[in-house]
């Protein structure tokens, strides 16, 4: 699902934000480790409506959902069948949104036109019953809120991006973003104040009284 908010630009009807409704895979990895049992991490990022009808004949909570909200703590994921060779799981864990905002084109902007584009996912470890217990708190394609996120100590991955939302991002930034242009720096001689403040010495000629005598 995909919406939108009209702003209040020079030229009316200039769209500045917009939100796309999407699910989170998280995934369980068992690890042989004596110090550490298992591994999660988000694996995919997909629109809502790829959904199947099994999936959401689960039961599962849709909309927006805050993670420390009561719904968020009665949350429950969608098992995934068909997990890997080596034991692990995925849960779909559904009710988040990316949002595009004209305040953060900079990060959509550099993220987009780098080598591999990502979708990124901030996400929590939590022990308020919600399954499966690492649970994500919101998904962003903004290099920049991502690392923001990252600088305050948050656990932020990143997975592919799907080519419908690449391509739902580069319409934004098309239209609502342009790149300042880089800007040629003449650079500065450290030493020509200092040669400028002592000609005497540089053209060769005695610099001090007693040698003018």
């Amino acid at each position: 699902m995909i919406g939108c908010i009209l702003g209040s630009g020079k030229e009316a009807g200039a769209v500045t934000t917009l939100r796309r409704s999407v699910d989170v895979v998280m995934e369980r990895v068992p690890l042989a480790n004596r110090w550490v049992s298992e591994r999660w991490q988000p694996v995919a990022v997909v629109d809502a409506a790829q959904r199947t009808d099994d999936c959401a004949a689960s039961g599962s909570a849709r909309g927006m959902i805050a993670s420390d909200s009561p719904e968020a703590r009665r949350a429950r994921g969608i098992p995934v069948s068909g997990g890997g060779g080596d034991g692990s799981e995925r849960w779909i864990c559904p009710g988040f949104e990316i949002e595009l905002h004209q305040s953060e084109g900079e990060g959509l902007y550099l993220n987009m036109t780098s080598p591999d584009p990502r979708i990124f996912v901030m996400w929590r470890m939590f022990d308020d019953g919600r399954v499966p217990p690492a649970w994500p708190v919101f998904v962003t394609v903004s290099y920049n809120q991502a690392a923001r996120s990252m600088d305050g100590g948050e656990q932020v991955d990143n997975v592919p991006i799907t080519p419908e939302i690449a391509q739902w991002t580069r319409e934004f930034i098309a239209a609502n973003y342009v790149p300042e242009p880089r800007r040629k720096f003449k650079r500065r001689n450290p030493l020509a104040d200092d040669i400028a403040e002592r000609p005497a010495q540089q053209s060769g000629v005695p610099h001090s009284r007693n040698a003018q005598r």
